[in-house]
């Protein structure tokens, strides 16, 4: 048994394809077929189930799964190791992100982190929420950040640092004053949302199930750019991270709905049954740190108008008292 045999198994097994796994890992399909043949000889038991294109892990394949998952990943985080003994000068690092951490939160302090530590090369998976928690329980990621999660088995939250705020957006020209709109308002307008898997759908359908809104959405959609731009074009309202409309404010309107507000954490979380590596450490380290300051938020209020010196008082001007006779 080779550990590149356990690595062709694992790949088939979470593409559910001979074809697809061979693609992923840079292999002919008839060198898979070859492996995953000497791999079942050996172990005396058939681990896939062939249907077509398409394959499933037999029970012997799914019991197997686990221990193969858990020497590939030490035998990946022994090399880490021996790479990190001139300290944090080299490394590699997987993150997962969600897609509104993802897109509009870690390039710029990855950016920042990759500056501090420049040998440490990153490479960054966005996908919806429940797609970046199967790459973490699969190994496929060191670390990963979501919004509004909720842990699953083998998963431990590192810390929940940056604060995010889900807030209403509708077109910039929408008729509406300062004041915040009512609860029975919002359940009558047509609401876009995420897709099933989102964090973000997820956060905002318990704030209005807790706020006692019943809301019909109008329509799904799969990227949070992706419902700006229905915004924008009047197919409806949305509720956005803060931090994906900071760019926006000139072509979006932000409305405060009355008696609710919508905030949640970005996790960090990893799988607990994979050694956190010094360069995951570093990185979860920054991003902590980084949680701890206050995000800045564009400022709309206007400018303040230059005092000007206050003019001196005049005197009271006095009449002259006139002299008795």
């Amino acid at each position: 048994m080779t550990i590149r045999q356990l690595e062709v198994f694992l790949a088939i097994a979470r593409a559910q394809s001979f074809s697809r796994a061979a693609e992923r890992i840079h292999l002919s399909q008839p060198t898979l077929s070859e492996h995953t043949r000497q791999l079942e000889e050996e172990l005396g038991v058939p681990l896939f189930l062939r249907h077509g294109r398409a394959v499933t892990l037999t029970e012997a394949g799914r019991v197997f799964e686990d221990y193969a998952t858990r020497l590939v990943t030490t035998l990946a985080a022994g090399k880490q190791a021996v790479a990190e003994l001139d300290g944090l000068a080299r490394g590699s690092l997987v993150v997962g992100a969600s897609t509104t951490p993802g897109t509009y939160v870690l390039p710029a302090l990855i950016a920042r982190f990759r500056k501090a530590h420049p040998g440490i090369t990153v490479d960054l998976r966005v996908a919806n929420s429940r797609m970046v928690e199967q790459r973490v329980h699969n190994g496929e990621v060191d670390v990963a950040i979501i919004g509004g999660h909720m842990l699953g088995p083998a998963e431990r939250c590192l810390a929940a640092g940056i604060v995010d705020e889900l807030q209403l957006i509708v077109p910039r020209d929408y008729p509406a004053n300062d004041q915040p709109v009512s609860r029975a308002w919002l359940s009558r307008q047509r609401l876009l949302i995420r897709e099933d898997g989102s964090a973000t759908r997820q956060v905002t359908e318990r704030a209005l199930r807790q706020a006692g809104v019943a809301v019909q959405p109008a329509m799904e959609l799969d990227h949070t750019e992706t419902i700006k731009r229905a915004v924008m074009a009047g197919l409806g309202i949305a509720f956005v991270s803060r931090y994906a409309i900071d760019d926006e404010r000139r072509r979006l309107r932000v409305l405060r709905v009355r008696g609710m507000k919508i905030r949640r954490h970005f996790h960090i979380i990893r799988d607990e049954r994979r050694p956190l590596s010094a360069s995951a450490r570093a990185f979860t380290a920054f991003l902590e740190a980084d949680g701890k300051a206050p995000a800045p938020r564009p400022s709309t209020a206007p400018r303040p108008r230059a005092r000007r010196s206050p003019r001196p008082r005049r005197r009271p001007r006095t009449r002259p008292r006139s002299r008795g006779a």
